[in-house]
């Protein structure tokens, strides 16, 4: 059953040597002189290349195994678009919607995601490596047994994110709603969740490496101590 976290907004206390240790190592992505890309464009396992895709609709589209390098997406529908295996380097994706993603075992670098809408993400076993997520909403987030290097969460809600027995370095959480989190079995290093608003948590134990704000783990030891029995009064 999850615990409860009654997390407002969490102080911002730390110093910048504090705050930068461990910090997401990101790059700016500059796509410049792009051509025009269309939805029929793109193949299952096919190379994609140095193309702008605007208001293109892949629902239901069968990509699997295809490799996108150095394109852009704007104002793209993918609901239901089979990105199984889907390779993303050097991309950027601004409003993009998708009520359902499935988008296992993908690979994802140098990409940034903006202004989406996302319902269901099916990202388990996927490999997240420079990834900046902004501005988004998403809903449930699987990323169970996936690999995150260097991703950063900004400005974003987020019903559910399961990273259980996920990988994940350098990770952080700037301003994100995160409704429920589930971190059973997960492998956490320098990943900043100071600025995260946690309402529920799964696998307290899965947080070992994680960095909280001092009222974080005031309510992580409360959460502790009842999962150990231990009566906490006065």
């Amino acid at each position: 059953m999850a615990d409860s976290i009654r997390s407002p907004r969490p102080a911002r206390n730390a110093g910048p040597r504090a705050r930068d240790q461990g910090a997401p190592r990101l790059e700016p992505l500059l796509l410049e002189g792009l051509e025009p890309g269309l939805a029929g464009d793109p193949e299952a396992g096919h190379r994609t290349e140095g193309l702008a895709f605007d208001g293109a609709d892949f629902t239901g589209r069968e990509l699997g195994a295809a490799t996108f390098s150095e394109c852009a997406f704007r104002d793209v529908t993918a609901h239901d678009a089979d990105l199984r295996s889907v390779s993303f380097l050097d991309c950027r994706f601004e409003r993009l919607n998708a009520p359902s993603l499935p988008a296992p075992r993908s690979r994802w670098r140098g990409v940034e995601i903006e202004a989406s809408r996302i319902g269901s993400a099916e990202l388990y076993d996927a490999e997240l490596n420079g990834v900046l997520v902004r501005g988004c909403k998403l809903g449930y987030v699987n990323l169970r047994g996936a690999r995150l290097r260097d991703v950063k969460f900004e400005d974003c809600a987020i019903e559910e994110l399961d990273l259980g027995h996920a990988s994940a370095m350098r990770v952080a959480f700037e301003g994100t709603q995160i409704d429920a989190l589930d971190a059973r079995g997960a492998s956490f290093e320098h990943v900043d969740m100071r600025g995260a608003r946690l309402s529920r948590v799964s696998g307290i134990d899965g947080l070992r490496g994680a960095t909280v704000s001092g009222l974080q783990a005031a309510e992580l030891a409360e959460l502790m101590a009842a999962r150990l029995g231990i009566a906490v009064e006065g």
